[in-house]
């Protein structure tokens, strides 16, 4: 699959098959690929916690107020996605040029996380409606969770949905 059909391919799955578990040898490739995302000043700075069982059920609770994110429940696997302390030149950097660079660093994570699962045959969705506080009791973290992507596969009924997006020229400007 090239970068072009994980793009065409990967959507935010609502809907998991909760018979089947995600296979080790899965979670240990995007886990890979995701120690291979880009950083600021390779930093890295998150951490990610892998949630399966029943852990990963009262992470899934965390994410449900309202009555968003219902589906989580039935994905095999959540990943917790905290924010970790800078390196030090990162945090000059972010200082000096007032960018959130872990911000930054962690999107591109999610993205290395999300494509490489696609690859894998497996459904993911991004969450940012979650507990932090709950999240942070559950896991045992002392920094703040940033994101919960869910890890599954795919309900034989979630078919792929035609992607909307706005035209080029809505987002693009070239200049000379």
């Amino acid at each position: 699959m090239n970068f072009r059909e994980i793009a065409e391919n990967r959507q935010s799955c609502r809907k998991y098959d909760s018979s089947r578990q995600v296979e080790q040898e899965k979670i240990d490739a995007i886990l890979e690929c995701a120690r291979l995302a880009p950083s600021a000043c390779n930093g890295q700075p998150y951490h990610i916690t892998v949630c399966r069982g029943e852990t990963a059920k009262r992470v899934a609770k965390t994410t449900m107020g309202m009555g968003m994110n219902r589906f989580a429940s039935d994905a095999d696997v959540l990943m917790v996605i905290s924010e970790e302390d800078y390196v030090k030149s990162a945090a000059l950097g972010a200082k000096v040029k007032n960018n959130d660079y872990r911000s930054i660093d962690i999107g591109i994570l999610a993205a290395y996380i999300t494509a490489e699962a696609t690859v894998q045959g497996l459904g993911t969705c991004i969450l940012g409606w979650f507990d932090d506080k709950e999240i942070r009791e559950i896991c045992a973290l002392s920094h703040p969770v940033r994101l919960v992507i869910t890890v599954g596969y795919p309900h034989p009924d979630d078919k792929l949905r035609a992607k909307k997006r706005k035209d080029t020229d809505k987002l693009v400007h070239e200049m000379n």
